[in-house]
């Protein structure tokens, strides 16, 4: 009989002989109180459980691959059987659509239904398969039959009830395709009821479906996982790698290299930011300008776009709106002005400045890209609109950094009191999330909004968990003072850290190592903020105070045209 559309009955007895419903799939070296043998091969050696389990595995995969004879011949050389001849009863019942048989089959299994609801729920997904055929089949009284007579005494998921009966009023087989969300009748819609009826009963009597290539896809996962350098948005899967090797990504894959300068800043640098589509990237300098740069989408080389001026106070902190419209450009500490920009057309939208005694440093935008807040450390605390208008103030917080979480109503705001609070606009409440021991210079939230990676004078970069409220990690390394340093997360997932640090160097950290696995040298001065595109898993960016900005990608194939050599430090 065919199953999954391999032909070929599954079981295959030990030796011929017939077995009890108890006894599990493959006989045991302690079964029957020590009067049947362990199962051993044809060359007589004993079989270990391990064994046992891997030779059903194998011939569970090669059965669905159709080869059903050399599955046979597996079983009866081994002793071992594939499942328990009533599962097999039962398998190829349902896949012939035989609902009686497979009924009686189903009392035949109770035993080793593992719960006690068990037996219910699987003749119930019996009889509505068995319902909604015979409605695709157009022999709407047998249906009906099925329904009032089969389903309904069952008195089990009577909601699920009300919605089968619904399903007589279908036009035609395909309008009853598309309400009850099934395949209709074939190989696909009791292949998967088979998947659900399994679930039912013990892996002896019957195996979850393509376990092997569960087992082997979790494999793949744990070794990316322990894949320092892994870093790109496809899944690896049977089809893209080798299972006779282990997945390893090297270091030249990974953004270590140097593959850009650019130098069109003419002091220090201070900031940068890739646009949330990853095609520009933002710099802000102490020589008043913040410079937007195109990245080319196939060289991912940048040139420039505009140059943005007349910061007065140079360009310290820099936010692009969530739709990337507009940037805002905010100063250091002397600075009581906000830049307002067009990010499309270089226009400036509105120069705000509530107070000469103002000091707005930082800024970050609501999701709508209609609002944005803003403050300082001489406790300037706005919420604004596109025109520059404060909507709503917070009176009295000093303000380091500001983050906006996706809930459109929540602002995460760092204070001269080395903690970070939330702040409601909508219900004016606040609440402590975040106390360190020491200045929080600057702070970045993950794209999921449950981690927040943290920049703290003269303790370095550590990790916190803002739902449990939790620090998670402390990064070592990277050498920070008083400076506001700008640290990122980064790559395809999130898994990755990346830092400036005041001994000139670049520090990437894989998110589970707090030694990092790359350190990289080329600057020549303080590294005062990181930035990974977020479209680009292999391009980052660093900005410092020797006037220069760097693209960082991987290794060239040609070493010719590596502009820089880069020192790397593995964990």
């Amino acid at each position: 009989m065919q199953t999954n559309g391999a032909g070929a009955t599954l079981a295959a007895t030990r030796n011929g002989e017939s077995s009890e419903l108890a006894k599990p799939s493959c006989p045991g070296p302690s079964q029957a109180n020590g009067l049947e043998a362990a199962t051993t091969t044809g060359r007589g050696k004993p079989l270990s459980q391990a064994d046992e389990d891997t030779i059903r595995l194998v011939g569970q995969h090669l059965h669905d691959l159709g080869l059903s004879r050399t599955v046979e011949l597996l079983m009866q050389e081994s002793g071992c059987r594939l499942e328990h001849p009533a599962a097999t009863k039962f398998r190829v019942h349902v896949m012939d659509g035989q609902w009686d048989q497979a009924e009686v089959d189903l009392n035949e299994l109770k035993p080793l239904v593992q719960s006690t609801n068990g037996l219910l729920h699987m003749r119930f997904l019996l009889l509505e398969q068995k319902y909604l055929e015979l409605l695709e089949d157009g022999k709407l009284l047998e249906a009906l039959t099925v329904l009032r007579q089969e389903l309904t005494p069952l008195k089990y998921n009577v909601e699920r009830i009300h919605t089968l009966s619904g399903y007589l009023m279908c036009s035609s087989f395909e309008d009853l395709r598309i309400k009850a969300a099934w395949e209709g009748k074939g190989i696909l819609s009791r292949s998967k009821l088979l998947d659900k009826l399994q679930t039912f009963l013990p892996p002896s009597v019957m195996l979850p479906p393509r376990r092997l290539q569960t087992l082997l896809q979790q494999a793949i996962e744990l070794q990316k996982e322990r894949c320092l350098y892994h870093n790109t948005r496809l899944e690896p899967s049977f089809a893209s790698i080798s299972l006779l090797a282990d997945h390893v990504c090297t270091r030249k894959q990974f953004p270590c290299c140097a593959r850009q300068i650019l130098t069109d800043h003419c002091n220090e640098v201070w900031f940068c930011r890739f646009s949330n589509d990853g095609t520009k990237l933002a710099t802000g300098s102490k020589d008043s300008t913040v410079i937007i740069w195109q990245v080319d989408q196939e060289s991912h080389k940048l040139r420039v776009l505009r140059a943005l001026e007349g910061h007065t106070y140079g360009a310290s902190y820099l936010a692009w709106s969530p739709d990337d419209t507009f940037l805002i450009a905010c100063g250091p500490d002397d600075c009581s002005d906000l830049w307002l920009w067009n990010a499309q057309t270089g226009e400036l939208r509105v120069k705000m400045s509530q107070s000469h005694e103002d000091s707005l440093t930082c800024a970050a935008w609501n999701p709508d890209s209609k609002r944005f807040v803003t403050g300082g450390q001489r406790g300037q605390f706005y919420q604004c609109d596109l025109d520059g208008n404060v909507l709503d103030s917070w009176e009295g917080v000093r303000v380091q950094c500001l983050w906006c979480l996706s809930d459109g109503k929540t602002v995460l705001a760092s204070d001269t009191h080395q903690r970070i609070r939330s702040y409601n606009f909508e219900d004016l409440t606040d609440r402590n999330i975040v106390q360190e021991d020491h200045p929080v210079m600057s702070f970045s939230v993950s794209r999921n909004g449950r981690l927040a990676l943290l920049n703290v004078a003269t303790q370095g970069v550590h990790l916190w968990d803002l739902q449990d409220r939790v620090l998670i990690r402390r990064y070592q390394g990277v050498t920070q003072g008083f400076y506001t340093i700008h640290s990122c997360f980064g790559g395809s997932n999130d898994d990755f850290l990346a830092s400036g640090s005041e001994d000139h160097n670049v520090y990437v950290w894989h998110r589970k190592s707090e030694l990092p696995i790359a350190v990289l040298s080329g600057h020549a001065r303080t590294v005062n903020c990181v930035s990974w595109n977020p479209q680009v898993p292999s391009m980052f960016a660093s900005a410092s105070d020797d006037g220069t900005v760097r693209i960082w990608g991987p290794v060239l194939s040609s070493e010719e045209d590596v502009e820089d050599v880069v020192s790397t430090m593995e964990n």
